[in-house]
């Protein structure tokens, strides 16, 4: 069965609109990048891109970052090992640090010396020692200075139950230069012998998160998906064997394997603009930058199409302007009850819209893998989170 005879099975179904996610495209593409890598370096999921497929992710990367308690949740309920999990997250409590210490956790970030507080205070209460990484910020809320840093460096010592084993720098998503990235990297290079020669501290750890592009638009390069990390390989093995160096990526990893499908509800046209309105909307379907009003994503019209085309508007069910999926695009005429499936679909659409707005419904998710479809969240009203319930 061909991929878009499943997606017209699944639409038919089950219904619309949904997520599919396809774990066979994830796993090659993960395996194309345990290939380049070749072992010299080891590679992280960030699950907040798609933590639908974080089980899928737990057996193919090194480690997981988890960023909130509620992440922290999702890889308890799913029996993630311990070791597989680095705790992440610029605000952290000491509930969420207690209860990831009691799961058996021993590795975390440190964005503030408050982490570094809070880390220590937990891990003696537990009578255990937590390895952290320093998170270096670069110039925005994520991370510490490199002030901050150094003097955690200095006074390490006041923190017996946190072994601090490395340094963890994410400057940012979607980042297409690759020479600033080598500068990135130059500069942590000088840092590690910055802190060695300085302080007589060998830091054996380097979490490093490239935030690489990926391409989502008609019109942009989907011939060489490898082609940003391939561009750092030089600089990361720069590292040396001294130096455990571990890629961290989200996005990256998920994109591709990604469909959102979506059912045409009504046609219309006004004056010059023939719109199309789907049972989805922006709060579903949400590329990077939210840009895709504007641009082309990937399109596929689950129907055998005919060879008239037409100019359209396509909208979403959210009763706001902003709620525009793309602005003109040509595609095959469209009639009710056409299913659209929007491609490229397997990073963060389906957590980063506004899901409570106008109270809809969530979509429902399925893994596809060896042409067997698993549902993994149903349809799922969300009328109750917004309705008032009177206290006790």
């Amino acid at each position: 069965m061909s991929s878009t005879d499943v997606l017209k099975h699944i639409a038919a179904e089950y219904g619309t609109p949904s997520y599919v996610f396809d774990l066979d495209v994830l796993k090659k593409h993960v395996q194309a990048v345990r290939e380049l890598a070749d072992g010299k370096y080891r590679i992280c999921y960030s699950i907040k891109a798609n933590p639908f497929i974080t089980a899928c992710m737990s057996e193919l990367t090194d480690t997981l970052e988890v960023c909130s308690p509620g992440e922290l949740e999702i890889c308890y309920t799913l029996h993630i090992a311990p070791e597989k999990i680095l705790v992440s997250g610029v605000v952290k409590t000491p509930d969420m640090i207690r209860r990831a210490l009691q799961y058996g956790i021993r590795t975390f970030t440190a964005e503030s010396i408050r982490h570094m507080e809070m880390l220590e205070q937990e891990a003696a209460k537990e009578d255990c020692t937590a390895d952290v990484l320093l998170r270096k910020s670069c110039a925005a809320q994520f991370g510490m200075s490199e002030e901050d840093l150094l003097h955690l460096i200095g006074t390490r010592e006041s923190f017996p139950h946190v072994m601090i084993t490395g340094i963890h720098c994410f400057a940012g998503t979607m980042q297409k230069k690759s020479d600033r990235k080598v500068r990135e990297l130059e500069y942590l290079k000088e840092l590690y012998e910055r802190i060695e020669k300085e302080y007589g501290v060998k830091l054996a750890k380097l979490e490093y998160g490239p935030g690489m592009p990926v391409s989502l638009f008609e019109g942009e390069d989907f011939s060489d998906p490898l082609k940003p990390l391939a561009a750092l390989q030089a600089e990361l093995a720069s590292f040396g064997e001294d130096v455990q160096v571990t890629v961290e990526a989200g996005r990256f990893f998920a994109a591709a394997c990604g469909t959102y499908l979506s059912r045409v509800m009504d046609t219309k046209r006004d004056g010059e603009t023939n719109y199309v309105l789907l049972d989805g909307g922006m709060h579903q379907i949400n590329y990077y930058g939210q840009m895709m009003g504007m641009k082309h994503p990937v399109i596929d019209v689950l129907k055998d199409a005919g060879t008239e085309t037409a100019h359209v508007c396509i909208c979403g069910a959210l009763c706001t302007t902003a709620d525009v999926l793309v602005r003109d695009i040509e595609l095959p005429v469209l009639h009710e009850g056409d299913v659209l499936a929007f491609r490229n679909a397997g990073a963060y659409s389906m957590c980063e819209g506004a899901a409570l707005f106008l109270s809809r419904d969530l979509p429902a998710v399925y893994l596809l893998e060896n042409d067997t479809v698993t549902c993994v969240r149903k349809h799922t009203e969300m009328y109750m989170w917004n309705t008032p319930v009177k206290g006790e």
